[in-house]
């Protein structure tokens, strides 16, 4: 059984649209812009690419964990919980396989060692496609069942006065 918190219910919906608007920034809109940027090489790209990415997973991380101590603490619904557990899988794979597969090849670039073709970039952006739009999903879910459990809770305060 479920159990309201309102602390909590901010915290996970916080988490969660902090998150996705995180990656729709970084990953949607300032890594295909850097390249457009006037005098950036490809070097300099994927210098700051590095940066910025490794600095994003590791915010993804503590979001993550912090929506997931939410989740269980108010022991969301199964459908919230399911999509949070794809989400820890997605984050995890990338962090673990993706981001380190993707670091090697940009130090081969960078050291002028040209890297034979791959799909790992085209798999992360699917990733981070499915990420998002899951990150979207799970965040309405959760403000909805917040809002739901926050009216039983007033309902129930009424139901408390009308009795005393």
């Amino acid at each position: 059984m479920s159990r309201f918190s309102p602390v909590g219910s901010l915290l996970l919906v916080l988490a969660l649209f902090v998150w996705a608007g995180l990656v729709a920034g970084i990953s949607f809109l300032e890594a295909p812009l850097k390249f457009t940027a006037p005098h950036i090489t490809v070097a300099l790209g994927l210098g700051i690419g590095r940066i910025v990415f490794a600095a994003l997973n590791k915010v993804e991380l503590l979001l993550a964990t912090l929506a997931v101590v939410s989740a269980f603490y108010l022991r969301v619904p199964a459908h919230i919980a399911t999509t949070l557990g794809l989400l820890g899988t997605i984050l995890l794979l990338q962090t673990f396989w993706l981001l380190p597969a993707l670091d090697v090849r940009a130090l081969a670039l960078l050291a002028g060692h040209p890297a034979p073709p791959s799909s790992l970039h085209m798999v992360y952006i699917g990733l981070e496609v499915v990420k998002l739009l899951t990150l979207l999903l799970t965040g309405t879910w959760a403000f909805r069942w917040a809002l739901l459990a926050a009216k039983g809770q007033l309902l129930k305060r009424r139901a408390g006065q009308l009795a005393a």
